[in-house]
């Protein structure tokens, strides 16, 4: 972890935390979800900068209105962090929620993207047409938590140690984390049940301190609070090379026809130069779960372009 090195730059009247590691002519842009920090891809950026890639990505100490943040925002810091580090064009890799910004780019600044790569989330974008809320189950956490202080009033009942524990614990299961008329979100976890091997209390350390720091606000706002603000875009295509990685047992393949949208190949109306890769033991935090493998998918997919 000593390669990454940390500073902060002023972009669009914002402070933003920069983290970046590897000095290469090619450059990876990640971007992640929630509760993930930029601690969630180190086993990636470390791989890219000895494979010889420069490899980075931001995150808001404390955005001055974190109620009015939404998507758009995140993707103009994308281009205008890009222009700060005087970089022309660059990869994106997006997990999560955190594919939305990359997605957002790719459609409005296809000459800044040399190519997409998401994990876990294909190809939707913010609006009522990208996650229909009518069709998830009332009691999901996506809806739970994008109704205001809903999730404060849950979350607030732990420390925020736990808070990201249940969350890591309930995001690696296979099935969709819908709660009762009478419990909340984190009723769903049984306090004895383990961290995954592979995240361990120091990794979680870390989490907690970020979060004790900065609050759950901004998180909450995008992408749940957000995520039915229409973006603006009205024939969205993304014409870079992609690759979107899917664990096999990602609850997200749940989702209402979402397992339809990626296996019959209708992501690529939008996305018409997709590679879909599957990964059998993948989980929702694929990228954690199984560094290695992902980190050779990610550098395949930047050799060939």
């Amino acid at each position: 972890m000593e390669k990454i090195q940390h500073s902060h730059v002023q972009v669009r009247g914002l402070k933003l935390h920069v983290v970046q590691t590897g000095t290469g002519p090619k450059v990876v842009l990640f971007l992640h979800g929630f509760p993930e920090i930029w601690y969630s891809w180190r086993h990636q950026m470390i791989a890219m900068a000895n494979a010889g890639y420069r490899a980075g990505l931001w995150t808001l100490d404390h955005p001055p209105e974190p109620e009015r943040a939404n998507f758009n925002d995140l993707a103009d810091d994308v281009v205008a962090l890009l222009d700060s580090l005087a970089v022309d064009k660059a990869f994106l890799v997006g997990k999560d929620f955190g594919a939305f910004p990359a997605f957002l780019v790719a459609v409005t600044h296809p000459e800044r993207v040399l190519g997409v790569i998401t994990l876990g989330v294909p190809f939707l974008i913010p609006g009522p047409l990208g996650v229909q809320f009518d069709l998830l189950p009332k009691g999901y956490y996506v809806i739970r938590w994008a109704e205001p202080g809903r999730a404060e009033a849950d979350f607030g009942r732990f420390d925020v140690k736990t808070v990201v524990r249940n969350i890591y614990i309930l995001f690696c299961r296979s099935e969709l984390q819908v709660a009762g008329d009478n419990e909340e979100i984190m009723d769903l976890v049984d306090p004895s049940t383990p961290l995954p091997p592979w995240f361990t209390e120091e990794d979680l350390d870390v989490y907690a301190t970020l979060y004790q720091n900065s609050g759950f606000r901004t998180a909450l706002q995008v992408p749940y609070r957000c995520m039915q603000l229409d973006c603006g875009i009205t024939n969205p295509k993304v014409i870079a090379p992609s690759l979107l990685i899917m664990g096999e047992k990602d609850y997200v393949m749940k989702s209402p026809g979402m397992e339809d949208y990626i296996r019959k190949g209708i992501v690529k109306q939008f996305m018409p130069n997709l590679d879909i890769i599957f990964m059998s033991e993948g989980n929702h935090f694929v990228q954690e779960q199984l560094p290695e493998q992902v980190n050779e998918l990610i550098l395949s997919f930047l050799t060939k372009n």
